[in-house]
Order: structure tokens, then sequence, then C-alpha cells
């Protein structure tokens, strides 16, 4: 099957939607699909303001339906609400092709947090967009349940998955000053709340990976953490495997890849009870939920490493993927080549 995702998110981001469609693509194509993924790099484009790490696209809908003719797709899949999805949305719309779309990021609150526009103001705008595919796919239950009671339509679970093999706990580690080690990996952004953990009262060192605007600010503030930048796959293991507990501080990401990557270590994680550590780490062991984030740190400290990983291997891409595939849409016969003639198959289950 020849499947086309339109994002405006991917490379060279370093963030869970890239991470996600990476992964997503890998396990599509060795399940015997023909993957294309269509991003800002096709196109002339410009940083995102306050967010220059994203490109945003200058194009028009002739240039989409240009690239989307040419690799002539059974299914349709618009993984983000950028300037590239609403182009793809429109022209789906208007072939009358039945899509699918994803649900990443918590972007309304990301929003609110940044330039305090009202949540319910960008929910609307998200509907509007979503609802136009036959799926909205969100990463877990709480999210799905979420989205649906805001009047989402189509929402549907979507899972992710983490890569166990390259995320172990016997590998090399990162020697300590003084342990214990509490390490935060993600985005340095408001959003992210990277202060509520840097602020906390806690034993041995506290250790930072990543990057973004709040870096400078949150660096000069606090010049006593181990600030490490961004870091590649095997770079970010050996950091996990080197930490005592991963802190995840964020009320807003939707999944949170980082939990499942530090707990594939061996890491414990110490989060607050928010839908994404509600669903990923749950009543599992993997980690401590805890409304006083120094709490749940302190007492993921106790947590048996070799249970850490059992929840962790619970998550697998191929099965997320599944998911995927049990959600995308066939294009209609008539339609899914343009005007060239080719037919499409009649039905995603004769594939």
């Amino acid at each position: 099957m020849r499947i086309l995702i339109i994002s405006d998110a991917w490379e060279p981001q370093v963030n869970g939607v890239v991470r996600t469609l990476k992964m997503t693509r890998r396990e599509l194509e060795r399940k015997g699909h023909l993957v294309r993924l269509l991003s800002p790099l096709e196109f002339r484009s410009i940083p995102c303001p306050t967010y220059p790490e994203i490109s945003l696209a200058l194009t028009t809908a002739w240039h989409v339906e240009r690239h989307i003719d040419a690799f002539r797709p059974d299914c349709l899949h618009i993984a983000t609400e950028g300037p590239l999805g609403w182009l793809a949305r429109s022209i789906a719309m208007h072939r009358r092709w039945p899509f699918t779309t994803a649900y990443h990021s918590r972007f309304p609150e990301y929003v609110e947090a940044r330039f305090r526009v009202p949540t319910a103001w960008t929910y609307a705008l998200l509907r509007r967009f979503h609802n136009a595919a036959r799926a909205t796919l969100a990463p877990t239950p709480a999210i799905v349940a979420d989205l649906k009671a805001r009047g989402f339509r189509g929402a549907r679970l979507w899972s992710r998955g983490v890569d166990l093999e390259l995320f172990e706990p016997t590998g090399d580690r990162e020697i300590a000053g003084k342990r214990p080690i509490f390490l935060y990996v993600g985005r340095i952004a408001v959003e992210k709340q990277v202060d509520a953990f840097l602020r906390l009262d806690l034993p041995g060192e506290k250790w930072v990976a990543g990057e973004g605007p709040a870096r400078r600010r949150l660096q000069a503030r606090y010049p006593e953490a181990r600030w490490l930048g961004v870091l590649d796959g095997h770079e970010l293991a050996r950091l996990y495997r080197s930490a005592d507990v991963m802190v995840f501080p964020s009320v807003t990401d939707t999944f949170g890849l980082v939990i499942a990557e530090a707990m594939a270590c061996g890491t414990p994680v110490a989060a607050f009870p928010v839908a994404g550590p509600i669903d990923v780490i749950g009543a599992s062991g993997g980690g401590v939920m805890h409304a006083d984030l120094r709490t749940a740190c302190l007492q993921a400290l106790e947590l048996p490493r070799d249970q850490v990983r059992r929840r962790a291997e619970q998550f697998s891409w191929s099965d997320a993927t599944d998911q995927m595939l049990a959600a995308l849409q066939p294009i209609p016969r008539r339609t899914s080549r343009g005007n060239d003639g080719v037919a499409a198959p009649a039905s995603l289950a004769s594939r």
C-alpha cells in the first residue's frame, strides 16, 4: 500500500513528533508498505516565530497537489496542523478523499502558556481541522477521552512504542560526581515546566539534556545543574542508564516518549499525575506520580530497575503501527491516482 504522510514537523527537529513519525515509517516499511513523508524540506520555508527549530513551509495548494499526485497515494495521513497540514486538508476535502489526522501535542495549552491565548479558542480551531478527518489518532486513552469530551468526533487510540534494543539497561554509563542523579530530557521551554524540576530541593545532582528558548535563562539561574545539550540516540541511552531517576515535570504532553525510553533503560520516572504519565506509567511500578514532584522523585529512587524495564517492554512500535494501519482510510479507486486512470485497492483489508 502507498501511504502518504504529510507533516510540518520533521528534520532537523528533535522531538517526540519526529521520532514517532520516523519509527512509524520504519515499521510501515517493514510491514511491506511504501511510505512517502512530505515535509517542509520539500519547499521554501521560514523559521517559526518563537520556535525557530520548526520550519514553516512557504508554498501553495498547487505545489502540494503536485507532490501528492506524483506519489499517487492509496491512503493519506495528515500528521500536523501546520501550513502543510491545512493545505493537504483543503486538497483532500476538495477531492472528497477520506483521510486521517493525528493529535501529537497539546497545542492549545502550549499557546496559552506562551501567549495567554485562551485554550477554548485554539481547541475550536483544532476541532474544525480534525473533525474533517475520518479519524483523529491520539497516543493515550486519557487524551482520546479528553478530545471526545471537547467535541472531537473521530478520536481513537494510536499508541507509541520504544526501541528496546537501543534503550536498554546494560550498556555504558556516564561518570557521576555525586549520587543520586536526577535527569530531565526534552525541550527546554516554558510549557515543559523544567523550572519545576530545577527548583526542587533534592540530594545529589541534576542533569538536563535538550535545547530550547528557556535554556539560557534557566542555565543562568541554575548553574549548579549539569547542562548537556541535544544528544543522539546512543548518547541519550547512555544518559538514561546513568541516572537514578528521570524527572518528567510537564503537564501538557500527550504521551512523553522520554518516559518510555527512560524506563527501557531501567530508570524510574517521577511525574505529576496527569494525562501522559497516567497511561504510560500508571500503576505499573515503572515510576511514581505525585502532586508533589519532590515526593515522586524520592519515592522513585526505591523502585527496582528490572521492574521498571518490564513496564517499558509493554510498548511496541509494531503494535502501535498496526493501530495506525487499522485507522487509515483507502482513497476511492476513481480518485486515488489523480486522472491517470490507475486504480487503487478497494479496501485495506485486501492488503
